[in-house]
C-alpha cells in the first residue's frame, strides 16, 4: 500500500500538511498571504526546517504563528540577534519561529519551527507583496512558486541556506488558492496553467472578480495566473499616504508614489530593426538540462528545446553581424575562439555543432563563461547582446549578478529560465543588471516564441541618455528610491518609486517627465498625477519602495561601498521600520508563555518529495550537520532523442540560407508535400530557381503557419529583403502562381517584399 501525504523514509508523518493561499491583486500589484499548517505527530518535541521559494522581487512584510487560539506576530530584527533569540528559546523549551532570506539568492527563504509539543498544531502565516510582470500578449503574470530545485554551488563557495535544498520523491502537501482581483480597467479574462473554478465578476463593469483553484490540487508545480485587463498599457501613478505614527521624515511617514510607465516609441523610428550587433548565446549543458520541460504528455527534453531555439536564432540573425555560442556546465566551451562574422560558412559550422550538443557537462557553473565573454573585446558599431539559457540552479546568484552589473555598459543581457524551479533571482536579476529582458519557460510553454520576442527587443534601436525629472509644487521635494532606469523597450513597463517630502498649499498635481534618445531622436514621455493619496493600498507601495531601496543598498554593500557598516546599518533600519525582509534581518516570533522541558536527542531527517521540489526537513531534539544531497535522478537523456527537424516549420527554416533565400530542391518540396518536379514545372520562366523557392517559402509560412509568426518573423523578413534585392519581374503574377501551387490565398502586400 502506498502511503499518502508527506512522510519520512521510515514512513513517519511530516508536520507540513497543507498550504492555504489568498491573493489580493490591485492593478499590477499582488499581496499574497500563505498559511502553512503544521502538525507534530511525533511522540517527542519537534523542530522543523522548511526551505521554500518566493519571487525574487517579493517584499515579505508579515510573519505570524497561531498555536491553538494564541497568535504570535513576529518582529523584524537584526539577523544575528534573531538567530540568538531563536536558539535560546528552543534550548529553554519555548516555542519559536524564525523566517530568514538567503544571503546567496533572494528567491530562497528558510522557515524554522522550534519546539512543537507532541500532537500540537501550528498555523504559520507569511505575507508578501510583489509586482506582476508584463507578458508578450500584454497579460500580467502571477507565479506562486512551488518548485525549488537543488542549486549547484561551485567548490569552495559558502552556499548557506541554498545548501539545504535537495531532490525528493513524493507529493508533499495540498494547496488551496483564492484570488481577488480589482483594477481601474475592466478585467477581460484570467487564465492559468492549473485548473480553475469559473471566474466570478463582483460588479457590472467587470473591474472586480474572484476565482479559486479547483479542489484536489497537489502543490507539485508552480501555479501561474495570467490576468488580462482592457487598456493594460496605460501609464499610471499611485500615491500612498504615510503612517502618522512613524518617525517624522522617515520613509514610512511620508507619502510614496509608484509610477508605471509604458513607453511608446515613434512608429517611424521602430519601422526598421538593427542589422548590426554581436550576438553571444550561452547554453546551459549541465545534467539537469536533460530533464523534461514538464511532466505532461508530449514534453520535450530541455536541451532539445534549446537546440531547436538555437536553430531559429541562427537563421534569424542579420548578415554581417558577429556571433558565438557557449556551452557550460562544470566547465565551458565555445564554438569559436572569438565571435565570428555571420555568413553561410560560419552558420553551417555552428548548426553542425548545435546538432551535437547534449546535457553532459556536469554542474551549473555560469560564472566562468561569463568572465571569459566579458574579457573579449567588443566590436565597434556592433553592440554586444548576450542571451543566457539556464534552468537556473546555481548557488552563487549574487556573485553572478554583480559581474553582469560590472559590465552593464558594454552589453545587454537577455535571460531565459527553463523548466520548473528556475531561480527568479538569477533570471530576472541578470536581465535587470544587464539592461535586458527576462523570460520564463514553464509548463507547456514553447521556448521559441519567448526567445524570438527577446530577439526583437535586442534588435530594437537602443535607448540612451535616459533621464527622469519631477515637477512638483514648491514646498515638496522628491526622493527617488528606485535605481536609475537603464533600459526601455517598446510596450514594456518601467517602475519608479519615490518619496514625497514636505507640504504645499499650492496645486495638488505633480508630473514626472522621462526623456531619452532613440536613434539620435529625442523623445519625451510625461505623466501627470494627483499628489493626494487616492486609495487605501495597505502600505503595499511603501513596502515595495523599501524593498527596492534595500536591494540597491545590498548591491552597494557587495561592491564595496565607502562605508560598508553604515550601509548595513541603513538596511537594517529601513527593514525594521518598513517591516520587510532583508539579508541582514529576520522575522522572529517566540511564545514566551510556553516553556516545556525537552527530553531526548534530536535526530535530523530529510523528507522525500516528488521530483525536484521545495524540501521540508524535520529535526527532532538536537541539531546535527546536514546530510549530503542525494544523487541526481536519472535524466531524460537516457530516452531516445527527438529528431531536431520533425516539425515541418523547423524543416523549412533549417533549409534557409544565411542570406535569407532558399534553394529549389527535393527537401524543400517535401516540406510543401510536393515533388521537386512539381515545383520546377510551375516556376515562371523569367524567375530564378532560388527566387521561386524563396517566394514559395514565404507564401507557405503566411498561408499555413501564421499562428506561429512570432517564431519565423525574422526568417521571413530576411527572405522578403533578399527577394526585394533581386529585381523580380512580374512579382504579382509569381505570387498568384505560388498561391495556386500551394493552395493558399496570401496577398502580395502581406509578404512585405
Amino acid at each position: 500500500m502506498t502511503t499518502c501525504g508527506l512522510v519520512t523514509k521510515e514512513k513517519q508523518p511530516v508536520p507540513l500538511k497543507s498550504i492555504r493561499v489568498e491573493v489580493q491583486v490591485k492593478s499590477h500589484v499582488a499581496t499574497v498571504t500563505s498559511t502553512l499548517q503544521y502538525v507534530n505527530e511525533e511522540e517527542r518535541h519537534l523542530e522543523a526546517l522548511f526551505v521554500f521559494p518566493l519571487p525574487a522581487d517579493a517584499a515579505v512584510c508579515h510573519f505570524s504563528a497561531k498555536i491553538g487560539d494564541q497568535e504570535i506576530v513576529a518582529e523584524v530584527q537584526d539577523r544575528q540577534t534573531a538567530r540568538d533569540q531563536y536558539d535560546d528559546a528552543v534550548s529553554s523549551g519555548q516555542q519559536a519561529f524564525l523566517l530568514e532570506e538567503s544571503k546567496e539568492s533572494s528567491d530562497v527563504f528558510s522557515l524554522s519551527i522550534g519546539c512543537l509539543s507532541p500532537g500540537q498544531n501550528a498555523d504559520i502565516t507569511i505575507t508578501y507583496i510583489t509586482e506582476l510582470s508584463v507578458q508578450a500578449d500584454h497579460s500580467l503574470r502571477f507565479c506562486l512558486p512551488a518548485v525549488l530545485n537543488p542549486r549547484y554551488t561551485p567548490a569552495g563557495s559558502d552556499a548557506g541556506i541554498v545548501s539545504e535544498i535537495s531532490s525528493c520523491d513524493s507529493v508533499p502537501y495540498t494547496l488551496t488558492l483564492s484570488v481577488h482581483v480589482s483594477s481601474p480597467n475592466p478585467i477581460s479574462k484570467l487564465e492559468s496553467n492549473c485548473t480553475l473554478d469559473p471566474l466570478v465578476f463582483l460588479n457590472s463593469d467587470h473591474t472586480q472578480a474572484t476565482v479559486n483553484l479547483s479542489s484536489g490540487h497537489k502543490f507539485d508545480k508552480d501555479v501561474e495566473l495570467f490576468l488580462y485587463y482592457q487598456n493594460t498599457h496605460q501609464p499610471t501613478a499611485i500615491v500612498e499616504a504615510g503612517v502618522t505614527t512613524a518617525k517624522p521624515g522617515s520613509l514610512m511617514s511620508d507619502p510614496v508614489v509608484m509610477i508605471s510607465l509604458y513607453p511608446e516609441f515613434p512608429k517611424e523610428v521602430m519601422s526598421s530593426l538593427a542589422t548590426r550587433g554581436e550576438f553571444v548565446f550561452v547554453i546551459d549543458r549541465s545534467g539537469s538540462m536533460g530533464c523534461m520541460m514538464h511532466n505532461g504528455e508530449g514534453a520535450q527534453i530541455r536541451i532539445e528545446s534549446a537546440k531547436e531555439t538555437l536553430l531559429l536564432l541562427l537563421k534569424s540573425l542579420p548578415m554581417g553581424c558577429y556571433f558565438n555560442i557557449y556551452g557550460f556546465g562544470s566547465h565551458f566551451e565555445s564554438f569559436f575562439p572569438q565571435s565570428v562574422v555571420y555568413n553561410q560558412d560560419t552558420m553551417d559550422q555552428a548548426l553542425k555543432k548545435v546538432n551535437e550538443m547534449t546535457a553532459n557537462m556536469g554542474g551549473t557553473e555560469i560564472l566562468q563563461p561569463l568572465k571569459h565573454i566579458y574579457s573579449q573585446p567588443c566590436y565597434p558599431e556592433h553592440p554586444r547582446q548576450l542571451f543566457v539559457f539556464t534552468d537556473g540552479e546555481v548557488g552563487n546568484t549574487k556573485v553572478v549578478l554583480d559581474l553582469v552589473k560590472l559590465h552593464a555598459k558594454s552589453h545587454r543581457c537577455f535571460s531565459f529560465g527553463i523548466g520548473e524551479g528556475a531561480s527568479t533571482a538569477l533570471i530576472t536579476g541578470m536581465a535587470k543588471e544587464g539592461s535586458g529582458h527576462a523570460q520564463f519557460i514553464t509548463g507547456t510553454d514553447r521556448m521559441q516564441p519567448k526567445v524570438m520576442e527577446s530577439l526583437r527587443f535586442a534588435l530594437q534601436p537602443a535607448v540612451n541618455k535616459i533621464s527622469v525629472q519631477w515637477k512638483v509644487p514648491d514646498g515638496i521635494t522628491v526622493n527617488t528610491l528606485s535605481p536609475p532606469i537603464n533600459v526601455l523597450f517598446q510596450g514594456q513597463r518601467s517602475l519608479i518609486y519615490a518619496q514625497l517630502k514636505g507640504q504645499s498649499s499650492e496645486s495638488s498635481e505633480g508630473s514626472v517627465i522621462v526623456q531619452y534618445n532613440l536613434k539620435d531622436q529625442p523623445v519625451t514621455n510625461q505623466l501627470h498625477f494627483c499628489l493626494k493619496p487616492t486609495e487605501d493600498t495597505g502600505l503595499s507601495i511603501h513596502r515595495l519602495a523599501a524593498r527596492s531601496l534595500i536591494r540597491c543598498l545590498e548591491q552597494e554593500e557587495r561592491t564595496g561601498g565607502v562605508d560598508v557598516e553604515d550601509i548595513k546599518r541603513r538596511m537594517v533600519e529601513i527593514s525594521v521600520e518598513a517591516g520587510v525582509s532583508s539579508v541582514h534581518t529576520a522575522f522572529i516570533a517566540i511564545n514566551k508563555h510556553n516553556r516545556e522541558a525537552v527530553k531526548g536527542p534530536l535526530i535530523q531527517r530529510r523528507v522525500p518529495t516528488q521530483g525536484l521540489r521545495c524540501v521540508p526537513m524535520m529535526r527532532i531534539a538536537c541539531r546535527m550537520g546536514s546530510m549530503p544531497n542525494r544523487p541526481m535522478p536519472m535524466m531524460a537523456n537516457a530516452c531516445a532523442k527527438s529528431d531536431l527537424h520533425d516539425d515541418p516549420l523547423l524543416q523549412l527554416i533549417s533549409l534557409q540560407k544565411a542570406s535569407g533565400c532558399w534553394e529549389l530542391n527535393d527537401a524543400l518540396a517535401r516540406v510543401f508535400g510536393k515533388t521537386e518536379d512539381e515545383l520546377t514545372n510551375q516556376k515562371p520562366a523569367q524567375v530564378d530557381g532560388s527566387v521561386w523557392a524563396t517566394l514559395l517559402s514565404l507564401i507557405w509560412l503566411y498561408g499555413y503557419k501564421i499562428q506561429q509568426q512570432i517564431e519565423w518573423q525574422f526568417v521571413a523578413m530576411k527572405a522578403a529583403s533578399w527577394i526585394g534585392s533581386q529585381n523580380v519581374v512580374s512579382l504579382s503574377q509569381c505570387v498568384c502562381d505560388g498561391n495556386h501551387l500551394l493552395g493558399c490565398q496570401v496577398k502580395e502586400e502581406t509578404l512585405g517584399i
